[in-house]
């Protein structure tokens, strides 16, 4: 689907500086670190590099420190977090300007094999603006001339749908822009799953809100065989069709669109599966009164699928050879409402010589938290980047590095 050149078509970099896009934004907590897998994500890219004999300057956005320096928001704790796991040394300079003097007297100064971790990019309010002012331009330029304009390496799937200055305002200025494994692994697993799946091609759709998966849900429809829907966006559905919904999240001015969803299913003979049950509570609280009912009652709201809803979906994922899955099928964060998507879950852990792929940051979150993680196929690291990927979208961090 994306022939993409990787940094395995990189040819004699030996001595020279390469500059990588990662993604370092990971949750830190009075200075510590409280999540490593985004920094464990980006070593087999860094590792191969660093076998070529190149010298590496990394960078990466952390959280949205709105073009300020925020201390909170300071890459300073990756640096000896990725020191340890490389074995070699990991220079940091501490440049709000991020590409300031300090930095580019480093920069020119890298031996072989070493490493320079530069500031938070979003230190510079023109990160983000890229395309939209001369100042982003000359910010892209700027992080390009730190590698002497010439490698760069994408390997940030996470920020592949936004067109910022560090991912691909910068490819305007590097002779060669490749992707890194993870991007490559991103690519390949979201992308090929998608277009050309093994057959049943099962995907599980969850989460809050229809809004946030109205381009997911038509875009896959026209691939699928199957479609299951859970989570609060189950409740717009059933709305439409002129079910009682009591008090749970549901979108009245997507209506219309869930009745088009429904009918555009049954044109493509795909199968669009809606709970059948549903576990009902009182408050948003794990703590509130719940019951199992077929039809929501007034004053309630639905928090989880029920009993027969599971049963029916763990059917129709029998014999699937690709599944998609984003978004959980309740409050799974309440082990009241968690049930559902833990048999999900289980479920397609279990399925036997099938792909299965699992996008977005609360069904991510769900997998990891229920253990089962090492049992998919794939697990993106992009929740917005592999929701704008199942829509169907042409994502601007991918489409920037050269084909092959």
């Amino acid at each position: 689907m994306l022939n993409k050149k990787t940094i395995d078509d990189l040819n004699d970099i030996k001595g020279q500086k390469v500059l990588v896009r990662c993604d370092f934004n990971v949750p830190i907590k009075d200075g510590v670190i409280q999540n490593y897998n985004r920094i464990d994500g980006a070593l087999p890219t860094l590792k191969k590099l660093l076998e070529k004999g190149a010298k590496l300057i990394l960078c990466s956005h952390m959280g949205k420190p709105k073009g300020e320096p925020v201390r909170e928001l300071s890459l300073a704790p990756v640096a000896p977090a990725l020191a340890q796991r490389l074995g070699v040394a990991v220079k940091f300079v501490s440049d709000p300007q991020v590409t300031g003097e300090s930095t580019k007297k480093l920069a020119q100064q890298l031996k072989e094999n070493e490493i320079l971790l530069l500031e938070n990019t979003r230190y510079r309010e023109e990160e983000t603006k890229y395309g939209k002012d001369e100042a982003a331009d000359k910010y892209a330029k700027e992080l390009a001339e730190l590698c002497d304009n010439g490698v760069f390496v994408d390997d940030a799937f996470g920020t592949a749908h936004r067109a910022h200055c560090s991912n691909v305002g910068v490819t305007k200025y590097c002779i060669e822009n490749v992707v890194g494994y993870l991007m490559e692994k991103e690519i390949k697993f979201l992308g090929e799953t998608v277009e050309n799946p093994a057959r049943p091609f099962v995907a599980i759709l969850g989460g809050a809100k229809v809004s946030d998966k109205i381009n997911v849900i038509n875009n896959l429809l026209d691939k699928v065989d199957t479609l299951i829907i859970g989570g609060g966006m189950a409740y717009t559905f059933a709305r439409a069709q002129g079910e009682e919904t009591g008090s749970s999240l549901c979108e009245e001015d997507k209506l219309d669109y869930a009745l088009d969803m429904i009918r555009k299913a049954e044109d493509k003979k795909v199968k669009l599966l809606l709970p059948v049950d549903h576990v009902e509570g009182k408050e948003f609280s794990n703590e509130t009164e719940f019951k199992i009912v077929d039809h929501i009652d007034k004053g309630w709201s639905g928090f989880d699928i029920g009993p027969k809803t599971i049963e029916l979906y763990k059917k129709a994922l029998e014999g699937a050879k690709t599944v998609v899955w984003n978004g959980p099928m309740g409050v799974f964060e309440f082990e009241n409402f968690a049930k559902g998507t833990l048999e999900i879950c289980k479920a397609v852990a279990d399925l036997k010589d099938a792909v299965t792929v699992i996008g977005g940051g609360d069904s991510v979150n769900a997998v990891k938290r229920l253990g089962f993680a090492d049992k998919m196929t794939h697990i993106s690291t992009g929740g917005g980047a592999s929701l704008e990927f199942l829509e169907g979208k042409e994502l601007p961090g991918v489409s920037a590095a050269d084909n092959k």
